[in-house]
C-alpha cells in the first residue's frame, strides 16, 4: 500500500501549499518499508504486519518543495482577497426553523430530585420515550432536528424505525420544570416514506415576532436520540449542544451537522455532508461515495477511511495541520485567481484549496478544517 504525505503551508496572504507526491512507479510498501518511511497514521490504526516474504526497505523518497509567491496586489487600488465565512449556527435560537405538522409526544410523569451541586439548575427530572414507526416504502428518509443532546442512528434489516429518547430537564425551580414540560415538545411527522422528529421550544422563536426572552427560560431540556432504522434510508440529522452524532450501517445519502460535539459515521455506502464546529469528524466507507461529498470542522481532526478502489478528486484546505494520504495522489493545477469588479474596484479571489486526484479521478470530495490534521486512509475492515 503506497502512502503519500501532503504538507500544507498557508501564509496569511494566500493559501500556499507544498505537495510532496509519491511517484506512480513506487513499489508497494510492506510493513517493514513503512517503518523506514514512517507511518502516516496512528499506530493503532495500522493493519497487521504483512505475512508475505520480507522485502528490502525502499530508501525514503526526498520531498519536493514547490513554492509559489503570492501575487502582488496594490492595497490602495483593490480590496484584499476575501475569506468566505464558515456557515454555522452556534446559538440554538438561531437554528433554521422548518415548518412541519405537529403531533403531541407521549409524556410520562416526572420524578424530580434536588441536586445541591448545581446552584442554578438544581431541579432535575428524567423521562424515557419509546415509539415505533412502520416504514414500508422502498425510498425512505429520516430527519432529526435536535438542540440539546446526542443522536445515534443505526441501520438494520427491519422495515420499522424504533425510537428511544432519554429526556432530562434541568431547571431553577419546580415551577420552571413544569414550564419546561409545556414549552419544549417533540413534534413528529410520519409518512410511509418519511419520518421527521423536531424538538420545538422557545429557542426556535424569532426575536422579531416573539416577546419571550432568549436567555431567560430558566431550564435546559436535553433529549438523547437512539434510533434503529431501515438500512436503505436517506438521513438528515443535526444537533447543537452537549451531544455527539453517530451514524452506522446506512446505505443512503447523509447530511449530518453538529456544533459543539464530534461526528462519527461508520460503515456507510452513500454520499453526503458532515460538518461540525468544535469536534473531530471521522467517517468510514464500506463503499466509496459516487457523488460529491463535503466534510468540515473548525477545531478537530478529519479522518476519512475509504475502500481500496477509491477514485476521486479531492479539494483540501487546512490552516494549522497537515494532510496525509494512504493513496498515491496526483497534484492538480492551481486554479487562477478570479477577478471581480464592483463599481470602480477590482477584487481578486484566490482559490485557497489544494486539489489532488486519486487514481483516475471521480466525484469531488471537499475536506476542510482550521485547527487539525486531515487524513485520507484505506479502510481495512
Amino acid at each position: 500500500m503506497r502512502k503519500t504525505f501532503l504538507l500544507a503551508i498557508i501564509p496569511t496572504a494566500a493559501a500556499l501549499l507544498l505537495l510532496p507526491l509519491a511517484p506512480a512507479n513506487t513499489a508497494p510498501l510492506t510493513h517493514a518499508t513503512r517503518n523506514v518511511l514512517g507511518s502516516l497514521r496512528p499506530a493503532a490504526q495500522d493493519p497487521s504486519p504483512d505475512p508475505s516474504p520480507f522485502v528490502a526497505p525502499v530508501p525514503p523518497i526526498p520531498q519536493i518543495h514547490v513554492h509559489v509567491d503570492p501575487p502582488e496586489i496594490d492595497p490602495p487600488e483593490i480590496d484584499p482577497p476575501e475569506i468566505d465565512p464558515v456557515e454555522v449556527n452556534v446559538h440554538p435560537e438561531e437554528i433554521e426553523h422548518e415548518v412541519m405538522a405537529q403531533e403531541d409526544a407521549d409524556h410520562e410523569d416526572f420524578d424530580f430530585d434536588i441536586d445541591h451541586d448545581d446552584r442554578e439548575l438544581n431541579v432535575r427530572a428524567e423521562e424515557k420515550i419509546e415509539k415505533s414507526f412502520p416504514m414500508p416504502s422502498a425510498h425512505r428518509t429520516l430527519e432529526i432536528d435536535n438542540v440539546w443532546g446526542s443522536i445515534d442512528v443505526v441501520g438494520t434489516a427491519s422495515d420499522q424505525a424504533k425510537l428511544t429518547i432519554n429526556k432530562s430537564i434541568r431547571a431553577e425551580s419546580k415551577e420552571k420544570l413544569e414550564q419546561a414540560r409545556k414549552d419544549v415538545t417533540l413534534d413528529i411527522t410520519q409518512q410511509p416514506d418519511a419520518l421527521k422528529l423536531y424538538v420545538n421550544g422557545p429557542f426556535r422563536c424569532d426575536c422579531h415576532d416573539c416577546n419571550r426572552s432568549r436567555d431567560g427560560e430558566g431550564y435546559i431540556v436535553k433529549m438523547d436520540f437512539q434510533l434503529q432504522v431501515p438500512r436503505d434510508i436517506d438521513i438528515k440529522i443535526k444537533t447543537v449542544n452537549e451531544g455527539r452524532v453517530s451514524v452506522r450501517d446506512i446505505n443512503g445519502t447523509f447530511l449530518v451537522r453538529n456544533v459543539n460535539g464530534d461526528i462519527q459515521i461508520h460503515n456507510i455506502a452513500g454520499s453526503g455532508t458532515a460538518r461540525t464546529v468544535n469536534g473531530p469528524v471521522k467517517v468510514s466507507f464500506r463503499q466509496n461515495p459516487r457523488e460529491a461529498s463535503d466534510f468540515q470542522t473548525v477545531n478537530g481532526n478529519i479522518e476519512l477511511q475509504f475502500a481500496r478502489d477509491l477514485s476521486a478528486d479531492f479539494r483540501f484546505k487546512t490552516f494549522n495541520g497537515g494532510i496525509y494520504s494512504d493513496f498515491p495522489v496526483t497534484a492538480m493545477p492551481v486554479a487562477a485567481m478570479q477577478q471581480e469588479r464592483r463599481g470602480n474596484k477590482v477584487i481578486f479571489r484566490a482559490d485557497r484549496y489544494t486539489s489532488a486526484r486519486i487514481a483516475s479521478g471521480g466525484p469531488q470530495i471537499k475536506v476542510e478544517n482550521l485547527n487539525g490534521d486531515i487524513r485520507i486512509l484505506e479502510n481495512h475492515e
